[in-house]
């Protein structure tokens, strides 16, 4: 049984009493407690590869903030670890793989990952998941994610973060069939990765697709979105009698909207680069009443609370006054207030505090027109 089960409720689109709020990177290393907890860990790796400390950091926000879904505390990069790429996190330099695939050679030796390997992730999503119940009651529900296959082969290719992925890019305008390949292993994997998930006890799911956004028009549709759509068609969409909301999430993408309403998924997650209002009209016009994530500019958290606030504000006035996502509905449900992208390590705890209090007391006021 949920407590709370708001978030779910508003990624199928159902009425709810208050907007739901979750943050994207909301186990991170703006909360003290987080770094406490890190610093004891010995490393990034040490923290998420432990399943009781991976557990520790996926509750803390809970504990200092009204938020209405917990996401497993993960990295998009176990996946081609677990191929066998050599992760490693470097301080200052963020992570870095030692084999990365830069010859045909090594693409084509590429495999889907083990799961085996992958096993510490599953522990901590059914660790997460007693932790969040008590008394056969569950506080709320738990999310599980995976970067997106194009995402992956971005840190694949080029071996690290950049700028620009050149490497990436270049075999895609290259050898496209290479970068196809390795498309197509990604997926196999990340479908596996997020079916094990369900299986350990996440009840929602997210895609990530941090880099899609860098991509040509076209060649965005054909590598990225594609390659997520087949994820979509391999996962489980009901588990233990409940829904399975897939969220999908491509930084930069308002651009495809409509495109990305054709994948497969329950809720489609949007930055900053389009109104949430816009966003819904779009939907209802290709008649697609898909529920909507987002889409608050993660560094408006640098403000003075007043105008956290106020931006907050007008991101849920700007949805009430748009069309509701079906007859009988208010224009609020069917959203879940979250940021444009990852809340940034620097922010001010305080900030969130003043961010999920305007959230919910202005969501249930503006529901009350």
């Amino acid at each position: 049984m949920l407590l709370n089960d708001r978030f779910l409720k508003a990624c199928l689109g159902e009425a709810v009493d208050q907007t739901p709020l979750w943050l994207m990177r909301q186990a991170g290393r703006y909360l003290p407690e987080y770094n406490a907890t890190r610093a004891k860990a010995g490393s990034f790796l040490g923290l998420a590869k432990n399943p009781t400390y991976a557990t520790e950091v996926t509750l803390q926000p809970l504990d200092r903030y009204p938020l209405d879904a917990a996401i497993l505390f993960s990295d998009i990069l176990t996946i081609p670890d677990a191929m066998g790429l050599g992760l490693k996190f470097t301080g200052g330099e963020g992570p870095s793989f030692d084999h990365p695939l830069r010859t045909e050679e090594a693409v084509k030796k590429l495999r889907v990952a083990d799961m085996g390997e992958l096993k510490y992730v599953f522990d901590a999503v059914s660790e997460i998941r007693k932790a969040l119940s008590q008394d056969g009651k569950q506080r709320v529900p738990l999310i599980g994610f995976s970067g997106s296959p194009w995402t992956l082969a971005c840190y694949m290719i080029d071996g690290s973060g950049s700028d620009d992925f050149r490497h990436a890019k270049t075999m895609m305008f290259s050898r496209p069939d290479l970068l196809q390949h390795i498309l197509d292993i990604n997926a196999q994997s990340v479908a596996a990765y997020l079916t094990e998930q369900v299986k350990a006890g996440a009840q929602a799911l997210m895609i990530f697709d941090t880099w899609g956004g860098m991509l040509p028009d076209g060649w965005y549709q054909q590598m990225s979105l594609a390659s997520m759509q087949k994820v979509i068609s391999l996962l489980p969409r009901e588990h233990e009698g409940r829904k399975i909301p897939i969220i999908m999430f491509t930084k930069g993408g308002a651009i495809w909207l409509n495109d990305m309403a054709h994948a497969g998924a329950d809720v489609i997650a949007i930055d900053w680069t389009i109104s949430l209002s816009r966003a819904r009209k779009q939907l209802l016009a290709l008649n697609k009443p898909l529920a909507l994530q987002g889409n608050l500019d993660p560094l408006i958290l640098f403000s003075e609370p007043k105008q956290i606030a106020e931006q907050a504000n007008l991101l849920l006035e700007d949805l009430a006054g748009a069309p509701a996502l079906k007859p009988g509905l208010h224009p609020l449900d069917g959203h879940i207030f979250n940021l444009g992208h990852g809340i940034s390590q620097f922010t001010p705890p305080e900030s969130v505090s003043a961010l999920t209090e305007t959230v919910i007391q202005r969501s249930r006021v503006l529901r009350s027109k």
